[in-house]
């Protein structure tokens, strides 16, 4: 099945026809700055574009997006939609695009406010330029439902959960669920009798415990804004280090926001970036914010990976995946010296390559498994809509 798979983002569209059969990536592209000044970047089997254009909202973005495939000689091969959604609320698996599932989506606009939007007009942007075609929204927060209560609640008063639904829902979570199955085949292991460890490493962070092929902690809470530190976003802080902040500088809501959100992470700590690459260059030439920031990354990665473990009986695979995970040997490296108590030792030639010649492993051997798995959400997105559709 050929299946185009769309990811509405606050201002911008990404997609991809994805091959089900051959699991290939037949066209892709982005729009983005929509609202601003709308530039579109695509390829497929016909050619490429790459141009600016009037964009005011998401529906010319997708009326974009048909006009390429059009062009591609793609559209009438496109038997459906898969559209990936940042939070799914109380749903715990994907489902069929509906009315209602738009209608709740928008609901829970509070959950991710940049997000949320931007998913249900993509949807009946597609529903209208594509109405023939059945739909399906896969979410990232559903992979991450199966948590036990101890894991997903916080230390407050309970009635925010009965009432708010204020709870740790996790995030990245197609990513997670693709490196599970994907490292399983790997360990010639079936899911249900494996125990990993995800690090989905990129802008965005989180790692997740996998207990028999199923979720049991993971980093990122109520938004994804909480666990790791990432490139722009402080991860889990004392909150009352806001509450100083605010008093002293006055800072309202919206600039904690802001801050927290835009102006943390690697960026913040470093003064210079939020791109590893960047810093990791920096950090080898002396950059003393760079190496500040690399070191306590990794550090609080460490800690966080040591912490979840605790949900597991035992470790079959450290598994790494996301921009970072996939290409950072330095991130791979310091991390696995920060949890020498878990017997974790790094392979420098493995990892060098970054598994590729030593089938995905980069752990020395005898000791604990550290693997690196690149991650495909487009692949499980078109996989989860083609079993739907």
């Amino acid at each position: 099945m050929r299946v185009l798979v769309l990811n509405c983002g606050s201002s911008s569209v990404k997609f991809a026809v994805i091959d089900t059969k051959t699991q290939e990536s037949i066209s892709s592209g982005l729009v983005e700055n929509i609202g601003v000044d709308g530039h579109v970047k695509a390829k497929g089997p016909e050619g490429k574009i790459d141009f600016n254009f009037d964009c005011p909202t998401h529906a010319e973005a997708v009326a974009e997006v048909q006009k390429f495939l059009g062009e591609q000689k793609l559209i009438d091969s496109i038997e459906a939609i898969g559209h990936r959604v940042v939070h799914g609320g109380k749903y715990i698996k994907s489902e069929k695009v509906t009315q209602e599932v738009i209608d709740y989506i928008r609901s829970i606009t509070l959950f991710a406010p940049l997000h949320e939007p931007a998913h249900a007009t993509g949807m009946e942007c597609a529903m209208k330029f594509f109405p023939k075609l059945p739909q399906v929204a896969v979410f990232d927060t559903a992979f991450h439902q199966t948590m036990p209560r101890k894991a997903f609640l916080y230390g407050i008063p309970y009635k925010f959960y009965e009432q708010d639904a204020i709870r740790r829902y996790g995030f990245h979570g197609t990513s997670h669920r693709f490196v599970t199955g994907e490292a399983c085949k790997i360990l010639g292991k079936k899911p249900e009798e494996t125990c990993l460890i995800t690090a989905h490493l990129g802008n965005g962070s989180s790692c997740s415990a996998i207990l028999n092929g199923k979720c049991a902690d993971t980093t990122m809470g109520f938004t994804p804004l909480d666990g790791l530190i990432m490139g722009t976003r402080s991860g889990s802080i004392d909150p009352a280090i806001l509450f100083f902040i605010s008093k002293k500088y006055g800072y309202d809501i919206d600039r904690l926001d802001k801050m927290v959100n835009k102006e943390s992470g690697l960026l913040g700590l470093s003064g210079l970036s939020n791109d590893m690459r960047t810093l990791s260059q920096a950090a080898s030439e002396g950059n003393v914010g760079a190496q500040i920031a690399i070191e306590t990354f990794c550090y609080k990665l460490a800690r966080e990976i040591g912490g979840i473990a605790m949900a597991l009986p035992r470790i079959d695979a450290l598994v790494f995946t996301g921009g970072i995970g996939e290409n950072s040997f330095l991130v791979r490296k310091t991390v696995m010296e920060n949890l020498a108590l878990l017997g974790y030792q790094i392979d420098d030639e493995r990892n060098m390559k970054s598994g590729k010649e030593s089938g995905h492993i980069i752990s020395k051997d005898g000791t604990p498994t550290a693997m690196v798995v690149a991650t495909n959400e487009e692949l499980l997105i078109a996989l989860d809509t083609e079993a739907m559709a």
